[in-house]
């Protein structure tokens, strides 16, 4: 009996199919290349949303600048704890942390002791200058002052004592990563945050600018990518395109020396703040608030109606912080994106409707208010001793009877130089 083979003598080759990368979602294709988003009816109504909740924040943020710098800084205060809720939620366990009560706790027990040793350090001798007319008060504060930094070391030790005596069997791997997530988040938070309060009192100009340019960069970006985006810009943001960041780009600078122009020449908002009051504030507004004319009738055509214009000097340092705002700031937000890829959602929260949580709104925002900061201290602030900083340290490092011994000595030595022995 003849048995059957179905072997085939020829063999065929065994295809290997390359696996999808997952890193990039299924509509990526579809938001970008030939299909404008423009000509997506679907994506209108999330346009409109988002369009209601930004004009709802841009006027509740003006309202606060027209308050002034103690109210700026309450409203950072605010987004910092919005920030450090969205971020702590992200690794959060409902299991673990049901067999952890008071877990959580500490977790906000170490975001305030941050909090404290960071404004403690920054508005410490605006708080000696606001009650310097009481003796009493004076005492009181500088003595807060002077063991600030110990007081902020012991809190922080016994949150860490805390942690270690709440560790238990098998949820070890958790707590100590909760720990330093935790940590980092204070660290990420309370870095930006502690350079946009500086700011502020270095005069609101060099709050709002930076910040408004980072509004007005997003605004453009998407706007000019809804209606003319086609080509990818990066695989974390498959939405985002090259012409809404060239057009981003283009807007964001001329807005810069545009609106560093306009609000150059207020005095409520250039104006330092060395106390924690709430009056109007007047002052020298110095040499970069000062405008300057400059003659075009070289460089313009004869029916050019304007000869001359007037440029404050604060202008052409707009232009770097409208370059930063456009070519680098972004980034911040690419990271945003990577990292919520990483873990596999869509936005931080969901506190602001059409934008996600206030992370969202912030990542751009942290990297410009570092750069800001730095920007100032090196180009815009004069590297020289003046009579606030000896003030400053007068006032904070010496006591009420080492003030008064120098008060003495300093009459003694100016009334030698102006009538001799």
């Amino acid at each position: 009996m003849q048995t059957e083979n179905n072997t085939n003598p020829l063999t065929t080759p065994r295809l290997r199919h390359r696996r999808r990368s997952t890193e990039v979602t299924s509509d990526a294709g579809r938001a970008n290349g030939d299909h404008l988003l423009v000509h997506d009816r679907s994506k209108y109504k999330s346009m409109l949303v988002r369009a209601y909740s930004t004009v709802w924040m841009i006027g509740g943020f003006a309202l606060i600048v027209y308050m002034g710098h103690l109210y700026i800084t309450a409203m950072v205060v605010v987004i910092q704890i919005f920030m450090a809720r969205e971020l702590f939620n992200l690794l959060r366990k409902a299991h673990e942390e049901r067999d952890l009560p008071g877990f959580r706790l500490l977790n906000w027990y170490f975001f305030f002791t941050a909090m404290l040793f960071v404004y403690g350090r920054i508005l410490s001798q605006r708080l000696v200058n606001t009650v310097n007319s009481d003796k009493f008060l004076y005492q009181f504060v500088s003595s807060l002052i002077k063991y600030h930094m110990v007081v902020c070391y012991f809190l922080y030790i016994t949150g860490f004592v805390w942690f270690i005596l709440s560790l238990k069997k098998k949820l070890y791997k958790y707590q100590f990563g909760q720990y330093a997530w935790t940590h980092m988040i204070l660290i990420v938070v309370f870095t930006q945050s502690s350079f946009t309060v500086a700011n502020i009192f270095e005069g609101i100009f060099w709050f709002l600018l930076p910040a408004t340019l980072i509004v007005i960069n997003d605004i453009a970006a998407y706007i000019c990518g809804f209606f003319f985006g086609r080509t990818p810009l990066i695989k974390l943001s498959p939405k985002k395109t090259w012409e809404g960041f060239i057009g981003a780009s283009v807007v964001t600078i001329i807005s810069a020396f545009v609106l560093a122009n306009i609000l150059g020449r207020f005095q409520w908002l250039t104006c330092p703040r060395k106390d924690l009051s709430t009056g109007w504030l007047h002052c020298d507004p110095g040499p970069l608030f000062k405008p300057e004319e400059f003659n075009l009738s070289g460089w313009v055509p004869q029916w050019f109606p304007w000869k001359e214009i007037s440029v404050l000097p604060v202008q052409w340092h707009a232009v770097c912080f409208g370059l930063f705002a456009s070519i680098i700031a972004p980034f911040g937000g690419f990271f945003a994106s990577g990292f919520k890829r990483a873990f596999k959602i869509k936005d931080f929260g969901d506190s602001i409707p059409g934008h996600g949580g206030m992370t969202d709104r912030m990542d751009c925002q942290m990297v410009m208010a570092v750069f800001s900061y730095i920007y100032h201290q090196s180009f815009v602030v004069a590297q020289t001793l003046s009579v606030e900083i000896i003030l400053e340290q007068i006032l904070t490092n010496l006591t009420f009877d080492e003030q008064q011994d120098l008060y003495t000595k300093l009459g003694e030595v100016l009334h030698k130089r102006l009538y001799g022995p």
